[in-house]
């Protein structure tokens, strides 16, 4: 069992890299979606990358409880994509009907942790191996607002705590890989 995490920013080639070696690793697929079509530019988004996908490769969509779908769709001869978990963090923290505070300090809901804590949990449990997508949002501005940069904060720290418990960490820039941790792939 390998675990894998691909960062990269916004259209770097992060998706199509771990497509790619998912279709190299010659194991059967799982797809696990974590986005939600909120409005019609969503679901265009999700439609392509729908469409570019194997028809062979079963697609599960699961934009919350992501750590028991891993648990759940894993297999020794599986290999289990996720995309993407800056997606799934979005969800998590508009999981609940919640006002937030456009100065000050963001109060996430309980299911933020909760599901956060399980996602970690899970990675050394998977028997079959896994690649995760990220975003790495970190790397220009400080974001204007409370909550934009609550948010920077949570991707920023859940994708340090899940590359600590990956063998593989790799960052993608202009579809290009450079191996962060572990093995060249």
């Amino acid at each position: 069992m390998t675990t894998t995490l691909i960062l990269g920013g916004a259209r770097s080639g992060k998706s199509a890299y771990a497509e790619k070696l998912a279709l190299e690793s010659g194991k059967e697929v799982v797809y696990i979606a974590t986005a939600r079509a909120g409005d019609g530019e969503m679901a265009v988004r999700i439609t392509t990358h729908r469409a570019s996908r194997p028809g062979s490769w079963t697609t599960i969509e699961e934009p919350l409880l992501l750590g028991e779908a891993i648990l759940r769709c894993s297999e020794p001869d599986t290999l289990v994509l996720v995309d993407c978990l800056t997606l799934w963090l979005s969800n998590l923290i508009f999981s609940v009907d919640q006002d937030f505070p456009e100065v000050g300090v963001i109060d996430l809901p309980d299911i933020f942790y909760e599901q956060c804590d399980a996602l970690l949990a899970a990675l050394p449990q998977a028997p079959g191996d896994v690649i995760m997508v990220s975003n790495e949002v970190g790397m220009g501005i400080v974001p204007y607002g409370a909550l934009s940069r609550c948010f920077s904060d949570e991707a920023g720290r859940l994708n340090q705590a899940v590359a600590k418990v990956c063998e593989r960490a790799l960052f993608i820039v202009a579809g290009m890989p450079l191996t962060l941790k572990g093995q060249a792939c």
